[in-house]
């Protein structure tokens, strides 16, 4: 015997009691499923119930009220041409008897078709009441089976059915063209406002989202060396308070949040001189806003660190009395507000004795800033919730829902004309709108926005 034949006898053997071996005991393993078992029964059970519930809405729709109906209109015009012809009717009183009776009998008809037509209606009132409540059951049910959807199909699906009907809806106003606004007086070289794009810059400040409230922007006049910069004002105690202006030298330095160059107004907050509101501007390297608890407006000159003050007229309103609002909220401590437009600084504000009514005023230049020209409008400042100014024409936004706002409103400081259908609408990026200002210079609504800067273009048209 050679030594290979040897060898492979050997692996032959070895096989022979490895599958004896393997034979003789009995290798298993217990599968135990932690999860409780999908209840097909129940789903089963949901499927037949809805199914029970179509079939009797569809034979409710197939029923003859609508036929009751008809046939009850078509015997009331009867009876009425009967009663008519019996009215005009001149024999003496001959068949008089008889033309009653067969008023009697069509009326006893009519009598007939309205209580049937009220036990039908009763019984569909009673079908409706049980399909409402099956109804009702099956989707508390559905909700419990979603338990076992572990890889969240359910939800999914959803979200793609909302995702799909936004998607529907942007279109349609994509597709849709808007009506212009009507036109309002204006002496813009540009022409007037007829819409709002954007937004074109979104972004959130260094602070992340820790303070809701502020304002930023560009300064329509700057000083020598910062036609590039930008300001920023955060409400850094309690959403009503700020104590310096932090300024970048660019766009990008302010996205990025880097080399700021902060400059204090106030030792602290609250104290003397210390910022009260986001509806803040700067105009003229000089930052304008209502001053701490105190009816007036502050200037504070960011080269010779001076605030001076001018005062408001008696009894207007400040510390919140008169705040921007809608329906679901008020803007806290916004009762002045500070706009730019091509010929200087304004503030909007009220008083009890305007009723609660937007005033304006312009904010002259001086070594003390003095009020000049002041106007009464007849909009409530609650109705609104933001305003800005365009060549010497106010304009206010008011909320119309969380994704839109609505430029509504427009005031001509020179011919005193108001106009409340303008209509302007554009999407909204946050919930609220806490300040927005318009920057002359390049024509963009400064917006900040639940803690975030935005920036949107307005376009003009000529008139």
């Amino acid at each position: 015997m050679s030594l290979l034949d040897y060898m492979w006898r050997t692996v032959g053997v070895l096989f022979i009691l490895l599958m004896k071996s393997a034979s003789a005991t009995d290798c298993s393993c217990e599968l135990t499923n932690a999860e409780k078992p999908f209840p097909k029964d129940k789903l089963m059970n949901i499927e037949k119930s809805a199914v029970e519930c179509n079939q009797k809405i569809q034979s409710a729709k197939m029923s003859d009220e609508a036929a009751l109906l008809l046939g009850l209109r078509q015997r009331l015009l009867q009876l009425q041409e009967d009663v008519s012809a019996l009215e005009r009717e001149d024999d003496g009183g001959l068949y008089g008897a008889v033309s009653l009776r067969i008023l009697e009998l069509e009326l006893a008809e009519v009598l007939q078709l309205i209580n049937k037509l009220n036990r039908t209606h009763n019984t569909h009132q009673s079908l409706s009441r049980k399909v409402n409540a099956t109804m009702l059951q099956v989707q508390t049910e559905l909700k419990q089976l979603e338990k076992f959807d572990h890889m969240q199909i359910a939800q999914t699906l959803k979200e793609n059915k909302r995702l799909k009907r936004s998607l529907a809806q942007c279109q349609e106003e994509l597709l849709a063209t808007p009506p212009p606004p009507p036109t309002t007086p204006t002496t813009c070289p540009q022409g007037r406002p007829v819409r709002v794009e954007g937004p074109r810059t979104y972004t959130v400040t260094q602070y992340g989202t820790s303070y809701t409230y502020g304002s930023w922007g560009r300064d329509p006049r700057p000083t020598a060396g910062k036609e590039s910069w930008y300001w920023l004002i955060p409400l850094t105690s309690s959403n009503v308070y700020a104590n310096y202006v932090r300024q970048y030298t660019s766009l990008s330095a302010l996205i990025a949040g880097v080399s700021p160059k902060d400059v204090a107004i106030a030792s602290g907050n609250p104290t003397t001189n210390t910022i009260q509101g986001p509806n803040v501007v700067m105009y003229g390297d000089a930052l304008y806003y209502g001053c701490y608890n105190n009816p007036s407006v502050c200037r504070f000159n960011l080269t010779s660190r001076v605030v001076t003050t001018a005062s408001l007229p008696q009894n207007s309103g400040i510390n919140n009395k008169f705040p921007f609002c809608h329906l679901e909220a008020c803007y806290v401590y916004t009762d002045l507000d500070f706009v730019t437009d091509e010929s200087g600084v304004w503030v909007a504000y009220t008083s009890a004795e305007n009723y609660g009514n937007v005033i304006i005023s312009k904010v002259e230049p001086g070594d003390v800033p003095t009020l000049g020209r002041t106007m009464k409008t007849s909009l409530h400042k609650r109705t609104a919730t933001n305003t800005f100014m365009v060549c010497g024409v106010l304009y206010a936004t008011r909320y119309v829902n969380k994704e839109t706002e609505e430029i509504f409103y427009s005031f001509d400081t020179k011919s005193g004309m108001e106009s409340y259908n303008l209509s302007i609408r554009f999407k909204k990026m946050h919930t609220n709108i806490q300040s927005l200002n318009y920057n002359p210079s390049d024509h963009k609504l400064y917006v900040y926005s639940d803690a975030y800067a935005i920036t949107y273009d307005i376009i003009f048209e000529l008139n």
